[in-house]
């Protein structure tokens, strides 16, 4: 009996010491970087007050595109698989906005805030989070870092169509917003993203350069620009909406997630990629894309902040738990 009593008190043990160790690795080859970059903006804003539209529609224009069509472009993946992602992600966002719809009604959300409230919700950080994580966690497992990428497309294109019309609409109405929507440069980086990359069409060498370039700038500006909204925040005690949005983005939104997976025919390397993809903070373009429209961005920004802050936590709990699971 003694004996047995030692084995478990060893196995509960180990199992502390991995998830201390997961966490260990989560704060600082994740958070820390994005949160360093996250400062710089911060400090830039209160030495040099930029301007935040500007910053927004930096990224709106020119490097998201970039970032979207060059991601487009590398990614390869089987029909059947990407079939299975896309019909969780398709399921997983239509219960998080009926959830995120039904509160915005019980608390009588004006349709302004109800918008940012939502996206908050539904969009989150696949991207320079999502990737790095799943990187980390798989060890650059292709598959699993394939089913990354295919999140973060959907991701985005979700973000610059529906995220994007929501705000438009409240103030140019729908068809106005819907036109504009053709507009953007970001819609016709994924349509030829996916075209180049199914028919092999060869890019020359001067754009690809430059095309990448700009790709790899959209991470860091984005951190920044959030870091300059942050500087000009004025926090508010009270803020049901906000605590809503972080419990559901990082504590229902995985359990969600969790249930789906388990009805879906996948393997334990997918269903463990999309169940830790799902514990993803708030998007920052969430927070971008408020700025632009300026819709409630400091309900945005804070959003963002706070979600990232907490996923210190939650990710690495989800981590765990997937490890056990899957």
């Amino acid at each position: 009996m003694f004996l047995i009593k030692n084995i478990k008190l060893l196995t509960i043990n180990k199992d502390v010491f991995t998830f201390m160790i997961a966490l260990y690795f989560i704060l600082r080859d994740i958070i820390m970087p994005v949160f360093i970059i996250i400062i710089i903006g911060f400090l830039l804003q209160k030495r040099m007050n930029m301007n935040l539209q500007t910053l927004a529609r930096i990224n709106i224009y020119i490097l998201v595109p970039a970032f979207i069509f060059v991601k487009l472009y590398n990614t390869t993946f089987s029909a059947t698989m990407f079939s299975n992602v896309v019909f969780f992600l398709i399921i997983y966002i239509f219960f998080l906005s009926i959830l995120a719809i039904s509160i915005s009604k019980l608390f009588r959300f004006g349709k302004r805030k109800k918008a940012t409230f939502i996206n908050s919700i539904i969009f989150y950080n696949s991207g320079n989070y999502g990737v790095p994580v799943n990187d980390l966690v798989f060890k650059g497992d292709a598959l699993a870092m394939s089913i990354q990428v295919i999140v973060l497309t959907f991701q985005n294109m979700l973000v610059f169509s529906y995220g994007i019309f929501s705000l438009d609409s409240i103030n140019s109405g729908k068809l106005k917003a819907l036109i504009g929507y053709f507009k953007m440069p970001v819609l016709y980086a994924m349509v030829f993203g996916i075209i180049f990359n199914v028919f092999e069409v060869p890019i020359p060498e001067f754009l690809w350069t430059s095309a990448n370039y700009l790709s790899d700038a959209m991470i860091a500006l984005a951190l920044m620009t959030l870091g300059a909204q942050v500087a000009q925040l004025k926090f508010k005690s009270g803020l049901s909406s906000l605590y809503f949005s972080v419990t559901i983005r990082l504590f229902i939104g995985p359990l969600i997630a969790l249930g789906i997976i388990f009805l879906l025919p996948v393997n334990n390397i997918t269903g463990q990629a999309l169940f830790i993809a799902s514990s993803m903070p708030t998007s920052v373009n969430s927070a971008v894309i408020a700025q632009e429209y300026n819709n409630y961005p400091d309900l945005a920004a804070q959003a963002v902040l706070f979600s990232t802050i907490f996923s210190a936590i939650t990710v690495s709990c989800v981590i765990f738990v997937s490890k056990m699971i899957f």
